[in-house]
Formats: C-alpha cells, structure tokens, sequence
C-alpha cells in the first residue's frame, strides 16, 4: 500500500515571517482560478500509486510534480527552463501548491526525469483526462461535443539528426571507440581521425554529384567499422560480463555496417534511439520523417473554448492508420465516459478495423449521408490546425524523451499541455466577460 502524499512544504520556522502567495499575487489571474478547478485529489490518489511504504525522503507532493508537467508542456518550456520559470515566477509556485515564495527550487530538476519513468503513460494520462473535465465543468466542452470526433494520425520526430550511411557508419565508431576506452579494452586502432575525415568527403562528393568518389569513402567508413568490430570482439572473447556490456552497442553497429539507403525493411536510424521509425506522410516538404506515429482524435463540433484534444497516443511499428482505429476510438472513450456516434477521418482509414462501420465516415463518402453529417465532414479538417499548435507549440514537434516510453509519454503530456493552454484562455475570457462590463458602466458618461 501507498503511503500519503506529502503536504506542501509550509511547514517551517521561517515560513512564519513570510507573507503568503495569497497576499502578493492577483488572485484573479487566469493562471490561478485555473489551479482552483483542478482536482488535485484525484491527481493525487493516480499519482500517489507509485509510492512505496517505508524509510527514507518523503517523496514530493503530488501536486508540485503534477503542476511541473502541466506548465512544462502548456508553456513548451524545458526542464532547464522551466525550473528557471519557477524559481523567479510566484504563479508557477501557487499553481504547484506553494505557500509562500521560494527563492530556491523545492525540487531537484532530475526529479522530473525519475517521475515521468515513475509514472508513464497510463498514470500521465491522468492529466489528459482532468483538462477535460475542467473543460465540462467551466463549460468549455459540452458532452454533446464528445459525440461526434475526428480522427488523424501525424508523426512525432524525435530528437535526431538527420540518417545517412555516411553518418550513422562515422557515429558508431566514435561510440564503440568512446565505449571500449570506458571499458578498459585496448584496440589496435581507433581510427577516429581518418573516419572522420571519410564522412566529411561522402558530404562533399555527393553534393558535387561525384558519387563515385562518394561510394569509395564511404566504403571506406564502413571497411574501418568492420575491421573495429573484429578487434573487439577478439578483446573481449572469454569475458562474458564484457560481451554482455557491449552486445547492445555492438548488435546496432553491426546493422548500420551492412545497412544500406534503398534497402528494405527495418533499419537503424540512431545509434542513441534505435526505436526510431521512418514514416512517409506524403509530403512535398518532408518525404520522409522520423520518430513515431501518434493518434489524435478532436469534436468535429465547434465547442466553445476551442478544439481540445480528446486523444493522444503513440503507436509503434509504423502501423497502417486503418488498423489504430479501434485503439483510437476505445482509448477516446476511456477519456471521457461518453460514447462516440460519430467518426470521421480521411482516406487513408480505407479498409479499417473499427467493428461498428457505419460509424464511421470517409472524406468523400457521400452516400447515405444527411445535410448534418455533410456538415460535420465538411469540419473533419479541424484536426489540423490542432495537430500543428500540438507540435508547434507543446512539444511535440521534436521529441527529447527516451525510448518508446519517452515517446508515449510525451505524447500524452503535449495533448494535455494543449488542453490547459486552451482553458488558460478560456478563463481569461470569462474573466473580461464577467468584468468588462462592470467597468464600462462605471466609465461610461451618466445621463442627466
């Protein structure tokens, strides 16, 4: 059993002499009206299932980590940034459960890495599921707007550069290199200096469209992998615990050594995130792209604080969109307890998985449908502008987080970062309606 979440860090002598968060800040910043709607309960009973019974530091409040992820992706901030932001603002510090103001950060920022590993994507999801609660209850989202959805797939990049032969054969040197010298193993040669002067002429041959000085070099990069390769596995024959150690790093090396451009099937594209995928979208500007594929699902109605996101979830293995239908629309439900009547989505969902059929509508699909679902799927392009604000703005165009749980995750906290950014609006504008007027009234010359 868990044991209870620690309470906000108010506790000390010299809090006495403070004055309060309460006393310096506007209390009717959207930021703070915001915090008050959040259930901080329910986040902490989701949040406090990972806390183990027993001695040692009290674990940080759940509030204080669950506040982090909500700014860091509503704001598209950093760890590094963020912690910045919070020590310098005071509303950062209220929204995370702050009594009174610190000059100092209440957390390590390595905190954060340890509590997304902690966590994951099925407690994390928690986030995603409040925004939308907190939509209903201001009366942002209404439950008639959860009926009818649409659906789109897009690619999360990760965090790499960009794969060539030439790169990844100069870059797995450098790491088996860089590794044995950890490791304490001898090579005869490193050949460090002469493979990167091999990878700087594969650049320069092929863009002076002198490919057959290209291919030499880089049959050169990958002569020397080959001949490193075997020198290590000649030291480390007879220690099992160093073959254990390098057959990870090894495995990888070995696959970008005989790999090829216009070879089929799966390939390696990072060294450093060997769970990187090539996905073509069929774009103009970007043929080919790398990282993962992630569904999003938005009301194809127009609610009134905006086009929140319902559901976010990256899939792995490069699947056909068809086949992440059911997963979409099962997980979508999930979110909100409601059920779905309607699904719309684009041509590439032909031949989908989904059971219920006649629930879910094609762009072009014309037959058997009413003036309202031609509306409706005349708004089944609305997915995406919401796709590019969740990339553009919340972190989710480049993605720094590790391995697939990285990507999942991620993908979660960018659709709830978008979610509390479109609430954040949503309470101001309330705010300017509720008061606007008052001061108008006030301002406004009185009849004699």
């Amino acid at each position: 059993m868990g044991i209870e979440v620690a309470e906000p860090r108010d506790y000390r002598q010299a809090d006495l002499f403070r004055p309060s968060l309460e006393a310096i800040i506007d209390m009717g910043h959207p930021l703070v009206r915001l915090a008050g709607k959040i259930d901080w309960g329910f986040l902490d009973r989701r949040f406090g299932e990972v806390y183990a019974a027993g001695d040692g530091q009290p674990p940080l409040p759940a509030r204080l980590i669950a506040g982090l992820f909500i700014l860091k992706h509503m704001h598209s901030l950093s760890d590094e940034a963020l912690c910045a932001r919070w020590v310098e603002n005071p509303y950062f510090q209220y929204f995370c459960g702050e009594r009174v103001f610190r000059h100092a950060l209440a957390f390590d920022r390595s905190s954060l890495t340890r509590w997304r590993k902690r966590l994951g994507e099925e407690r994390l999801s928690a986030l995603l599921q409040e925004s939308l609660r907190v939509a209903h209850e201001t009366e942002a989202l209404a439950r008639k707007d959860l009926e009818q959805v649409a659906v789109d797939t897009t690619v999360q990049p990760k965090a790499i550069a960009h794969p060539t032969d030439a790169r990844l054969a100069h870059r797995a040197i450098e790491k088996l290199v860089g590794f044995a010298q950890r490791n304490g193993v001898a090579l005869r040669q490193s050949y460090l200096r002469v493979a990167k002067r091999a990878a700087i002429m594969v650049s320069r041959y092929a863009h002076a469209h002198q490919f057959n000085r290209a291919n030499r070099a880089l049959k050169f990069l990958r002569t020397r992998l080959g001949r490193l390769i075997r020198d290590i596995n000649r030291k480390i024959a007879g220690d099992p615990a160093l073959a254990e150690r390098f057959a990870p790093l090894r495995a990888l090396a070995v696959k970008v050594r005989f790999q090829s451009q216009r070879q089929r099937g799966p390939k390696v594209y990072s060294l450093h995130a060997p769970e990187v995928e090539c996905i073509g979208k069929g774009k103009a500007r970007a043929p080919y792209e790398f990282g993962c594929k992630v569904s999003i699902a938005v009301p194809i109605t127009r609610p009134k604080g905006g086009q929140f996101v319902l559901h976010a979830k990256a899939l792995h293995g490069n699947p056909f969109d068809g086949h992440t239908l059911k997963i979409a629309v099962a997980d979508l439900e999930g979110n909100t307890g409601v059920e779905v009547r309607r699904i719309h989505v684009d041509k590439g969902y032909r031949g989908h998985d989904y059971p219920n059929r006649f629930r879910v509508w094609i762009s072009g699909q014309v037959r058997r449908a009413t003036a309202a679902i031609k509306r409706e799927m005349k708004r089944r392009a609305a997915v995406e502008p919401v796709i590019g604000h969740v990339k553009a703005d919340h972190r989710m165009g480049r993605n720094y987080l590790k391995g697939q749980d990285g990507d999942r995750i991620n993908a979660v906290l960018a659709a709830a970062g978008f979610n509390f950014h479109l609430l954040l609006r949503w309470l101001a504008a309330l705010l300017r309606a509720i008061f606007l007027p008052a001061l108008q009234s006030l301002v406004s010359p009185q009849p004699p």
